[in-house]
């Protein structure tokens, strides 16, 4: 990828880009007692397909907001939303969670049953942005809504939030 501009560079330690600016998060550790991976995956490794329900490779960006806290982006949080913003906390030293955007991974009955620890515990961090998105799911997204009211903001292709 040099001769498109930009090298790959695998780690499963936290980096920054944009000069310290925006923090990668590397593997997420997993601490809570719900968020136990996705049991049906796998990943292709020297030459043969093994499981690999936690998603290693899985990451978030993390951004801190001056006076208001970290801003939480997810992709598609496979191992899980709330293990994700508690690392991210852990890796920053900051415990007010401003807002937490991307995908919550909560459709499918494997996830489903964990939304309502979810919830209790992303109100517990009270964010004032919560954006769930694309694999977050419509039960989800209902519980998200009426747990965190004030700060649920329904998005869609093309939506744009300033922070």
């Amino acid at each position: 990828m040099q001769g498109a501009g930009f090298a790959i560079i695998e780690d499963r330690q936290p980096s920054f880009l944009l000069d310290g600016v925006l923090l990668v998060t590397g593997e997420v550790d997993r601490t809570t007692e719900f968020e136990t991976g996705f049991p049906i995956h796998q990943a292709w490794r020297n030459g043969d397909w093994v499981p690999d329900p936690l998603i290693h490779d899985d990451q978030a960006v993390v951004l801190h907001v001056r006076h208001n806290g970290l801003v939480v982006l997810t992709g598609c949080g496979h191992s899980g939303i709330v293990n994700i913003v508690r690392h991210a906390k852990a890796l920053t030293g900051v415990d007010q969670v401003y807002a937490v955007l991307g995908g919550f991974h909560l459709t499918g009955g494997i996830f489903e049953k964990i939304i309502p620890q979810t919830v209790a515990t992303l109100a517990g961090e009270n964010p004032g942005v919560l954006v769930p998105a694309h694999c977050t799911g419509w039960k989800a997204q209902h519980a998200l809504a009426a747990g965190l009211p004030d700060a649920f903001r329904p998005n869609s292709v093309g939506s744009r939030f300033e922070l």
